[in-house]
C-alpha cells in the first residue's frame, strides 16, 4: 500500500487530467476547485504516517490494559500526543493554499472569486493598475503611485501568515523533528 502512495508522489497524472477531473466533477469557477485537489497530499501523509509510528507503543498498550477500546485510545492518547505535527501539517496546507495562485488561474472564470494572489498576479503583470482595481474613488488611485498599491497588496497578503505563525510556532519544530525522523 505504501508503495502505491510513493508511486503517485513521483508519477502524477498531470495538469490535463486534473483540469478534466476537477471539470467532470462541476467544481470549475467554485471556491471549492482551489481546494478540493489539493487536499491531500502524498508527502504530507508520509510525515504524519513517520510520526505516528513513532508514538511509544507502551502508551497504547496501557489504555487497552485501562480498558479503552480504539476510538477512545486514539481520542484520549493518540490526538493529544500528536497536535505538534497536526499543528505543523496544518501550517504547511494552510500556507500552500493561501500563496497557491495557479489553482486560481485555471479553475476560476468569475474575477470576484479569485484569491489574493491571483489579484496580485494581475496587478504586477498589469501596466495599469487602476484597471484591475474596480475602487470606488479613482482620483486616490491616481494620485498614488502604481508601485505603492501593489507593495501594499503584498503586505495585505501576507498578514494572515504573520498574524498565524507565532501561535503554531512552537509546534512547528517539534511536529518537523519528530515527523521527519524515523527514530
Amino acid at each position: 500500500m505504501l508503495m502505491a502512495i510513493v508511486f503517485t508522489m513521483l508519477f502524477s497524472g498531470g495538469l490535463i487530467p486534473l483540469y478534466l477531473v476537477v471539470r467532470a466533477t462541476g467544481l470549475i469557477n467554485t471556491i471549492w476547485a482551489l481546494i478540493i485537489p489539493g487536499l491531500v497530499s502524498t508527502f504530507n501523509m508520509l510525515i504524519m504516517k513517520t510520526y505516528f509510528e513513532n508514538l511509544p507503543a507502551e502508551v497504547e498498550e496501557a489504555a487497552k490494559v485501562d480498558g479503552c477500546g480504539d476510538i477512545q485510545t486514539w481520542v484520549r492518547i493518540v490526538l493529544p500526543l500528536s497536535t505538534p505535527i497536526m499543528a505543523t501539517l496544518g501550517l504547511f496546507y494552510g500556507v500552500g493554499h493561501w500563496n497557491a495562485y495557479f489553482a486560481g488561474i485555471m479553475y476560476l472564470n468569475d474575477k470576484s472569486l479569485y484569491p489574493i494572489q491571483v489579484v496580485l498576479r494581475n496587478m504586477i503583470q498589469t501596466p495599469n493598475v487602476s484597471q484591475e482595481l474596480a475602487i470606488a474613488n479613482p482620483m486616490t488611485l491616481a494620485a498614488l503611485p502604481p508601485e505603492t498599491i501593489k507593495m501594499a497588496t503584498v503586505v495585505v497578503a501576507i498578514i494572515p501568515v504573520l498574524v498565524i505563525y507565532p501561535f503554531l510556532q512552537r509546534y512547528f519544530v517539534k511536529g518537523m523533528l519528530l515527523g521527519a525522523i524515523k527514530g
